[in-house]
């Protein structure tokens, strides 16, 4: 196997810093003024996470491209980080949009279009009964709090290095088997080890020695991990975390925020999984804010009094924007007219030849690297041989190649997750993009080898 010369990365990312600089001036000069008025200088902290040293201020974004204020066009390849997965203002849904706001935007009541998303959703995840919420975060919330009344128990169970949003619950890491804050949790309320207990992914003993006291309220997991990388579930995984969770009354919710990438109705529909809650976020109304969680008959009969009793307005499920009129609407345009098993049809061979040219260009140039593949999601790791879990995910982390990968894809015009190293396919994603990819990632590993 080849090995990557450390002088080498440290040399090539001083070139491309001065590269970027030269060609990014405006949003240099924004992000210094946005720094008088905005904390970190961007209105989300996790923005100054991009590759760089400066985030790229953007101009406008359609489709799969986006162009920045110095005039720079990408191929985006995150389309924020699935909050577009489907492409940047599909026509459907700035339609809708455009429609509503002219009728309404929150009236605190409901619309067709919510019963229509409802229908739609049970149709498609198996789950009779839906709520909207705001964001994912939300929905894992809500579903923690509904898993929590139906139980009457109090630990959630997650897995080391899981995501579901800004959760209290799930902040964790792992450490020799213990339950602690994650490095940059800010400020958690608690000792997360009194709310949470937490396993590896894909360790069934760990699992079920978990599990095993009955004082677990609900598993709250994504079907395959996403935030330490595309991580895939073992063959039979998923059926003993089921049979686990029946035996020990422990409901299971799984997280389709990420994993809507399988298709339209997630891992869960092409997989055939049977949770007792779904929640979905980000992808589901194009990148107008809104989400929704899904629960089984069993959850509904148990929680049903208590949501309909005098005091639900204070029952810590939704807010007073929760299910407006304009997020439904779009909601409805995403489902009805954009995520569509023709658009799935398209995308996935795009997807697989996006995964075969990163994995030609690895083994013709022997440096030991993985890519993987979840639907129309694409990532490739810094280590041979694919992660079964968080921690060997971490384990094989190069931050500093990372970033230096980053770079070098930007100032090429290509844009990748800053987080890690995910690339999304959308349906306004074209052949030409996927090998204009392969190649840029090609010219970037040969760079890194000479």
């Amino acid at each position: 196997m080849a090995q990557i010369d450390r002088s080498r990365i440290k040399e090539l990312m001083a070139d491309e810093t001065a590269r970027f600089l030269k060609t990014h001036k405006k949003s240099k000069n924004l992000f210094e003024r946005a720094k008088g008025s905005l904390l970190a200088g961007v209105p989300m902290n996790w923005m100054v996470r991009w590759a760089g040293p400066c985030p790229v201020f953007v101009a406008e974004a359609r489709g799969a491209f986006i162009r920045d204020v110095d005039g720079n066009r990408y191929l985006d390849l995150c389309l924020g980080d699935t909050g577009s997965m489907f492409g940047h203002s599909p026509k459907p849904v700035v339609d809708a949009v455009r429609r509503q706001v002219s009728r309404g935007i929150t009236m605190m009541l409901p619309t067709e279009d919510s019963v229509w998303v409802g229908e739609e959703l049970s149709r498609r995840f198996g789950l009779p009964y839906w709520q909207v919420a705001m964001t994912a975060t939300d929905a894992n919330r809500f579903s923690i709090r509904l898993a929590r009344e139906v139980t009457k128990r109090k630990y959630v169970l997650v897995v080391h290095g899981c995501y579901h949003g800004t959760v209290d619950e799930t902040l964790i890491d792992l450490e020799r088997g213990v339950v602690v804050p994650r490095g940059g949790n800010i400020g958690p309320p608690v000792p997360p080890s009194t709310t949470t207990k937490a396993v590896q992914f894909n360790d069934v003993d760990s699992l079920e020695r978990a599990l095993l006291p009955e004082d677990v309220a609900c598993v709250l997991m994504e079907p395959a991990m996403t935030n330490r990388g595309i991580i895939l579930p073992d063959p039979g995984y998923h059926d003993e975390l089921r049979r686990l969770t029946n035996e020990t009354g422990t409901l299971l919710i799984i997280d389709e925020t990420h994993t809507l990438c399988c298709g339209v109705g997630g891992y869960t529909g092409a997989h055939g999984l049977k949770p007792d809650m779904i929640t979905l976020g980000k992808p589901l109304a194009s990148g107008v804010p809104v989400a929704a969680f899904g629960v089984s008959q069993h959850v509904s009969d148990r929680v049903m009094e208590r949501i309909l009793s005098d005091g639900t307005d204070e029952s810590g499920l939704g807010g007073t924007l929760t299910g407006n009129a304009l997020a439904v609407a779009a909601m409805r345009a995403t489902l009805e007219k954009v995520i569509t098993r023709q658009v799935f049809e398209r995308m996935m061979p795009l997807a697989e030849r996006f995964e075969k040219g990163v994995g030609d260009v690895i083994r013709s140039r022997e440096v030991p690297w993985h890519v993987a593949r979840l639907g129309v999601r694409i990532e490739y790791h810094f280590c041979p041989d694919a992660p079964r879990n968080g921690a060997e995910a971490d384990a094989a982390k190069d931050a500093e190649l990372e970033k230096l990968l980053h770079l070098m894809l930007l100032n090429r015009n290509i844009l990748m997750t800053p987080f890690h190293n995910m690339a999304l396919i959308s349906p306004s994603t074209v052949v030409r993009d996927v090998d204009r990819h392969t190649a840029v990632f090609a010219e970037c590993v040969d760079a890194l080898l000479s």
